[in-house]
């Protein structure tokens, strides 16, 4: 069992900068959670504080049921005490030492005896496949093999917490998606606890079972990934998650150039829910179907949709799919499209939008619960 506990967490930087805000989360064992959020959000904080590397300034850290830090208590358990495994942007390999002597450190620090430590080693090798480097140093590995001689450096140890701060950052877009298998692979075989640093969504909706959004310091959302995509719990969480970004239309928005408020759209006429207090309205690039001018959605059946005509901007073919940016009203939208859309000839188009696929948030910006 490794049961995180944060209860009540505060960390201040000298001039007042609040890092972490009042952060209380349980991370259950054996969940793979990522510390999701805009730089200087807090994440990587929260992720020293729980290792031990930078003390709070207040509220409590517990592993299992046991306190590793508590300010009330003056309670302080050290780095080296609580079973954790870290792992760095910066892969802080040995360079004069091969890639095994790198993986057996952690051992050798631990005084485990030599066949052990050997036998170890093979395993931790054979379970991030590079065996076969064994015998090289650092300066001869690519970036992708360097991470997987920090993992194993970290695995080999046992931790009961794997602590993951950007650890793929500095690899290319390829080696990054194979990193994300291998790290995907390794939590399903390990079953370990892991507390994963991003700012990329890609990576922690792909890998998580859990995902933390924070933003200034404080914890927005703490869902499943499918959970946060298709129900943000406010707008900063819906606004960060996502890409292309929700499309957002709000109600006190500035009028376009026919002179036509933002909010008089139309989406919300067209929706048979509450609408009071209702004050911004998201809709995700992907809900938006692109139909020539005049036409209707096709296999509509009973749906109801909010169509609007609006000019088209830009077109940018990805390769799997295409990105239409679009104006209306004075409002900028993007739709995103897996076959090629009907407005590559044409300067204006209509977007229809399934109004069950709205999202609608209040005036302090958290979502409407609209059933």
């Amino acid at each position: 069992m490794a049961t995180i506990e944060l209860k009540h967490v505060d960390r201040t930087y000298g001039g007042g900068v609040k890092a972490v805000d009042d952060l209380s989360i349980t991370i259950e064992s054996g969940h793979f959670v990522s510390l999701l959020g805009p730089s200087g959000c807090g994440k990587t904080t929260t992720l020293r504080m729980i290792a031990g590397l930078d003390a709070p300034d207040g509220g409590e850290i517990l592993l299992d049921g046991k306190t590793l830090y508590s300010k009330r208590e003056g309670l302080v358990v050290p780095t080296e005490k609580r079973g954790m495994g870290l792992v760095f942007q910066s892969y802080a390999l040995w360079p004069h030492m091969t890639v095994a002597q790198n993986v057996a450190f952690g051992l050798e620090m631990k005084g485990m005896e030599r066949k052990a430590k050997i036998l170890r080693v093979g395993e931790v090798l054979e379970l991030m496949h590079i065996a076969s480097l064994e015998k090289r140093y650092p300066a001869q590995l690519s970036g992708g093999q360097q991470q997987r001689v920090a993992l194993a450096r970290m695995l080999a140890v046992s931790p009961d917490v794997l602590l993951l701060d950007e650890p793929l950052s500095n690899l290319d877009a390829k080696l990054r998606l194979e990193m994300r298998v291998e790290l995907k692979r390794l939590h399903e075989t390990l079953g370990n606890t892991v507390i994963y640093v991003t700012h990329d969504q890609l990576e922690a909706m792909t890998m998580s079972t859990k995902i933390a959004v924070m933003n200034e310091g404080k914890l927005q959302q703490y869902s499943a990934p499918m959970e946060i995509y298709q129900k943000p719990a406010n707008l900063t969480v819906a606004s960060f998650v996502g890409n292309p970004p929700m499309n957002l239309v709000r109600k006190n928005g500035s009028a376009g150039r026919s002179g036509e408020p933002a909010w008089d759209l139309g989406i919300l006429d067209c929706f048979a829910g509450p609408k009071a207090g209702a004050r911004t309205i998201g809709v995700r690039p992907e809900d938006i179907l692109l139909i020539r001018p005049g036409s209707r959605p096709t296999h509509s059946g009973e749906a109801a949709y909010w169509i609007r005509r609006a000019r088209v901007e830009t077109v940018l073919p990805t390769g799997s799919e295409w990105i239409v940016g679009m104006e209306t009203g004075g409002v900028r939208f993007f739709a995103s499209a897996r076959d090629e859309p009907c407005c590559l000839d044409a300067g204006e188009v209509d977007m229809a939008v399934p109004i069950a696929s709205l999202h609608v948030f209040c005036e302090d910006d958290t979502r409407m619960k609209l059933s």
